[in-house]
């Protein structure tokens, strides 16, 4: 038995899994939000009680909005401010008296679809996530790949490409730099896109809603979501050449990306043909929770 747990913005989830994948409990808690110590005790509290519950232990595996810097073995890059510069997995293998693996959440839904979701069977996954931020990971061959600066599949913070939407004043991002993929194609990304354009903010749901009604400047806002996400992911196609790419992410659920932008990112893409999938993914919010599981092998190593 394997136990994931996902630690998200609002909510702690913890899921258990037998062997084959099939679900055996599903349990969440509030996530205390601001103070680490009560995140750690939560976790610890949540696995402790599907075991319970279950009358069995089992392997830990934990996602999570950051990463742990190989420099330093403390929490990067998460916009989980409370967990920046934290050794969260030693104070939870500790806490729970076990080794514990950790990776950042994207790579668990990277992860997950390629196990036994949208990507299974393909030898290369991206898995892309489009949300409240933008995010990703890559499965080769079954494998999380996080390099040696732990950020594979960050593709979210380089600049996005020169397209046909035309160009872009280059936002400043949270991390630092300019310009980057996530303020365009992020949900917040395309809601400020469609205030500039139009003058009237309103919230991406209602973008997409006004898009399918046939509302002309929602139509054309998502227009240019299209094409910039088809040159942010022919950049990844041409430096990685994914088998699959599996969206995730709020902004997934808009079903004319799997055609649009297949159709629309040849011209950016060093090929005389794209061959690369573009597919919705198959568990949903789940996906996350169910990669931390998937971080251990079915013997219980990593």
């Amino acid at each position: 038995m394997r136990i994931g747990v996902d630690l998200g913005g609002t909510k702690i989830e913890a899921i258990a899994l037998d062997d084959a994948g099939s679900e055996l409990i599903r349990r969440r808690v509030p996530n205390p939000k601001t103070d680490y110590e009560e995140i750690v005790e939560a976790i610890v509290g949540l696995v402790s009680l599907v075991e319970s519950e279950l009358g069995s232990t089992a392997t830990v595996g934990i996602g999570h909005p950051g990463t742990i810097s190989p420099a330093t073995g403390l929490i990067k890059n998460s916009n989980s401010t409370m967990l920046l510069g934290r050794p969260l997995d030693r104070d939870l293998a500790r806490a729970l008296d076990r080794p514990v693996r950790l990776a950042n959440d994207a790579n668990c839904f990277a992860l997950s679809e390629a196990v036994d979701g949208a990507g299974m069977g393909a030898s290369t996954v991206f898995g892309v996530i489009i949300g409240t931020g933008v995010g990703g990971g890559v499965v080769t061959h079954g494998s999380l790949t996080e390099g040696p600066n732990a950020i594979g599949g960050e593709w979210g913070h380089n600049p996005l490409p020169p397209n046909e939407a035309g160009p872009v004043e280059p936002f400043d991002c949270y991390c630092g730099r300019a310009g980057c993929i996530e303020k365009y194609l992020s949900g917040p990304g395309l809601a400020v896109d469609h205030a500039l354009m139009t003058g009237n903010r309103i919230s991406p749901e209602e973008i997409v809603r006004s898009a399918t009604e046939g509302e002309i400047s929602a139509l054309a806002t998502l227009d240019r979501y299209t094409e910039r996400l088809a040159a942010g992911l022919a950049l990844v196609i041409n430096i990685l050449d994914p088998e699959v790419f599996v969206l995730g992410g709020g902004l997934s659920n808009i079903d004319s990306l799997y055609e649009e932008v297949p159709r629309r990112w040849g011209k950016y893409v060093f090929s005389d043909r794209v061959d690369t999938r573009l597919e919705k993914n198959l568990h949903g919010d789940s996906s996350g929770v169910r990669g931390a599981a998937w971080l251990w092998d079915a013997d219980g190593r990593i």
